[in-house]
């Protein structure tokens, strides 16, 4: 798999009503993770956690890059493993308790000898593309408003009021198990990716963020900016956006991206 020189940018805010930041998200290319907890403090934090942990893991091992899609599934059953374990461990103190998270991440793979993006999704974090100055969300929220939207009985934007747009029909911790989407997206296809939690998606409109996005050059900023609206816009729930943009092919073979990593503690961006 070829090198891809990326520039990337996180932010993340407890919001103005949560007491926990139960979000967190891992950059360590060339894998991009965003996990929203649930069960508050001490289990959603905990859950979103153990998902990034299991990511840098991944980064760390390596993997084959032409089986992203069994890498990333593996990698999630080992956090869905561990979620289950904790959950059972508290819940002889806290019976009411319930640890679970959302997940999405996006990963370099090879397919057909090009090297591309794999993203993958559980839960209503989203993942969105901004590409020539338009935004695509291209992950499908796993909740019961969006599978209201798609059988036709209420539209998008009563979605956004509905009493249960916060229920989520997957997630890690949950019986089912690990079941990611998972979309293939070409390099060309997306010079910027977003992947956020709902605590943004659910302040701020899509026109919102491709606003942002398109006036916000440098991808730290754009973060910065993104959470910053949603905090704006009443934040009452943790916000969490990272984006990366590709900038190009690395040609040089010495190039290793291993020397533009920060520390294991600076690049999980989970919150104790």
């Amino acid at each position: 798999m070829k090198s891809v020189d990326l520039h990337h940018g996180a932010a993340s805010e407890i919001g103005h009503v949560r007491k926990v930041n139960e979000d967190s998200f891992l950059v360590s290319p060339p894998v991009f993770v965003v996990a929203d907890g649930m069960g508050g403090h001490a289990g959603g934090d905990v859950a979103s956690r153990i998902v990034v942990e299991e990511f840098a893991r991944l980064v760390a091992a390596g993997y084959d890059p032409s089986r992203g899609a069994e890498a990333v599934t593996e990698t999630l059953t080992r956090a869905q493993v561990r979620i289950l374990d904790y959950g059972e461990t508290q819940r002889g103190e806290h019976p009411q308790r319930h640890a679970g998270t959302t997940c999405v991440a996006a990963v370099l793979v090879e397919d057909r000898e090009q090297t591309t993006w794999l993203l993958a999704n559980l839960g209503d974090s989203r993942i969105y593309r901004f590409n020539h100055g338009v935004l695509e969300q291209v992950s499908v929220d796993h909740s019961v408003v969006q599978e209201l939207i798609d059988a036709g009985r209420i539209t998008a934007e009563e979605a956004a009021s509905h009493p249960e747009r916060h229920v989520i029909t997957r997630a890690l911790g949950s019986r089912e198990g690990a079941r990611p989407d998972f979309f293939l997206l070409p390099l060309a296809g997306a010079e910027r990716l977003l992947l956020c939690s709902d605590g943004i998606t659910g302040m701020i409109t899509d026109e919102t963020i491709e606003s942002i996005l398109d006036r916000v050059a440098d991808p730290r900023d754009a973060a910065d900016a993104l959470v910053r609206a949603a905090l704006d816009a009443g934040g009452s729930d943790n916000a969490t956006a990272l984006v990366v943009d590709v900038v190009g092919l690395v040609h040089d073979d010495s190039y290793d991206s291993a020397r533009q990593l920060a520390s294991l503690e600076d690049k999980l961006g989970a919150r104790p």
